[in-house]
């Protein structure tokens, strides 16, 4: 029988016993894991930020220029009482060290912007997180976590763009800026090229703009109305809102009182010392559209426009205010007559020009309606076509049809729809009767009417056209005004002009208007002539919302095709006012004619623009006009000689 095999124990085996593998416990290995991610994380992520810093800082200003920051010139503009209104380019007062302002200037500049300046190397994690705290709980950025380094470097060297690589350039070099230089000398540069509003760069400059002072004269209050314009310049002027600049600046005061820079008591004083808030401009603001019409002219004045400048110009900051206020006024109480816009222009009896308004808001929009919109003048170009009759003869008492009339395809109606009859000149004018005006137009010519308007300073394309006679070639406000104001100057050619003077910062004149003698480009008798039908229209016309009492006014009223633009031009002993209202659209006005809400505007502007001043006859500057017609008619004789007639 066989043999039973028995079974080999482990023991029996010839195998080596195999060892059993233990398992770690499952938190063990995730941990080991997690370790290696987190290390290996840190690695590639320290890698990628050498490499993003390196790609940062290839193309890195060198910061060894901070006392070279180049700048644009400015133009500084004051009004003809010497008033600074407006300012373009860079402005940069003197150069202050840190004794040469009160200690508070740049105390101040600690307390709201870097309380820790003096403890940070160029970055303040602390800031950084405490901004970061508060943003979250507000639901919203209040707060910002840049030192006064970091904005140095930016302002300096730096876009304004909010990009990764723009913040981190800035980290870098303030970095470099602490690293290479003092922390005074940093905030030196600082206090001396910090943005601070209205063109101006550096404390110097702000307090020269602000308080008509040098920065080493401000007070305590005025400290911190400069150091609270850092944060937002437009928003807290002291000259755009006088108001809330003060309370900025009590903001400003408060956090020196934190940072222990004053006493409590000396902040109470500082505000109980302040001034109240000073006027605040109108949405137009101060003469805007007039600044940007004067910037434009500047550089065939000036060879160098490398220098800083001051402009001395005609507007009167007063006029200017009440013109911006009552073209706002009108505006706002239109009462659904669908008229968004306005433009208003004030010219003195040799051009100069006083006041001037583009527009509703300039915030809104900077198209300036009185030197750039070429609008149809509708019947405020009659007095031109008058004037070019009168000087073939016209006369206000000659009688003219006012029944229908029809050239080629072109059959023109009045206003109301109604024909009078016979009436006169007079009378014509002052009812601005659309068929006798073109009886007019032919009785005087194309040709002669065209060369009228050029001679009053009209300079845009005229039609040879029969609707000319009732405005239907485009001007601006501007053009027609100055030719309003060569009717007002006996018939001298009257150009506006805005700049009286130019000189650079050292004072040395660069240009200069010259007062001459205004050449007679139309005959003063046939100009007397048609002032009297003028004001006839607003005694008993169309203008009679203009009147202004017992003082002398001249004047016409326009309205285009379809109330698309209503128009009132006229003139005191004074000025010579033109008001357009209308949409930029070209859209209808709802029934507005030249002889309601344009001549309303006009008549309340120019009431109190007139106010204080002596009634004067109309044509008052005209002394010497018959000598002048007289000088006149001998260079046409010797012209024709010399052209062989």
């Amino acid at each position: 029988m066989p043999k039973k095999r028995r079974a080999k124990s482990n023991d029996d085996s010839d195998e080596k016993p195999r060892r059993k593998k233990s398992r770690a416990p499952l938190g063990g290995s995730f941990g080991r894991w997690l370790l290696r991610a987190v290390l290996l994380a840190a690695i590639w992520g320290g890698i990628f930020v050498a490499g993003f810093v390196g790609y940062c800082a290839l193309d890195l200003p060198d910061i060894h220029q901070v006392t070279q920051a180049k700048k644009r010139p400015s133009i500084t503009l004051e009004a003809d009482d010497g008033t600074v209104f407006a300012r373009f380019g860079d402005l940069y007062g003197d150069h202050m060290t840190l004794d040469d302002v009160p200690k508070y200037v740049p105390e101040a500049i600690i307390a709201i912007e870097d309380r820790r300046f003096y403890h940070h190397f160029g970055i303040d994690p602390f800031g950084i997180l405490r901004a970061g705290i508060r943003n979250v709980f507000a639901g919203h950025l209040v707060q910002g976590g840049s030192t006064l380094t970091q904005q140095l470097a930016k302002n300096l060297f730096l876009s304004p763009d909010r990009t990764a690589k723009r913040k981190s350039q800035g980290m870098i070099l303030a970095v470099e800026l602490e690293h290479n230089y003092t922390k005074d000398q940093i905030l030196t540069a600082y206090m001396n090229r910090v943005y601070l509003g209205s063109g101006a760069y550096g404390v110097d400059a702000a307090a020269h703009t602000y308080f008509g002072k040098s920065a080493h004269d401000v007070n305590l209050r005025e400290a911190a109305i400069l150091a609270g314009l850092l944060r937002a310049p437009s928003k807290f002027s002291p000259l755009h809102d006088p108001a809330l600049a003060m309370e900025r600046a009590k903001t400003v005061l408060q956090a020196m009182v934190e940072a222990d820079s004053i006493t409590d008591h000396e902040r109470r004083a500082a505000i109980a010392n302040a001034p109240a808030p000073a006027h605040k401009p109108g949405p137009a603001g101060d003469g805007k559209y007039f600044a940007d019409w004067v910037a434009d002219q500047i550089e065939p004045f000036v060879e160098d426009t490398s220098q800083d400048i001051v402009v001395k110009t005609t507007l009167n900051l007063n006029l200017e205010r009440m013109a911006e206020r009552h073209v706002d006024a009108v505006l706002a109480k239109q009462n659904g007559h669908d008229v968004s816009q306005g433009a208003l222009i004030t010219l003195a009896n040799d051009g100069a020009v006083k006041a001037m308004v583009g527009g509703r808001n300039y915030t809104e929009s900077q198209f300036n309606r009185a030197t750039q919109a070429k609008r149809q003048p509708g019947s405020a170009f009659k007095p031109i076509v008058y004037l070019a009759a009168i000087e073939q003869g016209l006369q206000p008492d000659d009688i003219i049809a006012d029944a229908p009339i029809t050239l080629g395809h072109w059959s023109p109606e009045n206003f109301d729809g109604r024909y009078r009859g016979n009436v006169t000149a007079r009378e014509a004018l002052a009812e601005s009767i659309n068929t006798v005006a073109v009886r007019v137009f032919q009785k005087a010519g194309a040709a002669k009417v065209i060369e009228t308007a050029r001679a009053l300073g009209i300079t845009s394309d005229l039609e040879r056209d029969p609707a000319l006679a009732l405005g239907a070639s485009e001007v601006t406000p501007l053009e027609l005004t100055g030719a309003y104001a060569s009717l007002a100057a006996d018939g001298r050619a009257v150009t506006p002009y805005a700049i009286k003077e130019i000189s650079n910062r050292q004072g040395q004149v660069l240009f200069r208007h010259a007062d001459v003698t205004l050449p007679v480009v139309v005959s003063a008798s046939a100009v007397e002539i048609l002032t009297g039908m003028m004001e006839e229209v607003v005694r008993t016309g169309t203008g009679k919302r203009a009147a202004l009492g017992e003082r002398a006014v001249a004047g016409k009223t326009g309205t285009s095709s379809d109330y698309r633009d209503a128009w009132f031009l006229g003139f005191t002993g004074d000025y010579t006012t033109g008001v357009w209202l209308g949409n930029d659209d070209d859209t209808p006005m709802r029934k507005i004619t030249g002889g309601s809400l344009p001549a309303l505007l006009w008549h309340d502007f120019m009431i109190e623009a007139e106010t204080g001043l002596p009634e004067r006859p109309l044509l008052a500057g005209s002394s010497g006009s018959v000598g002048e017609d007289v000088s006149k008619s001998l260079s046409d004789f010797i012209s024709g000689i010399l052209d062989g007639k």
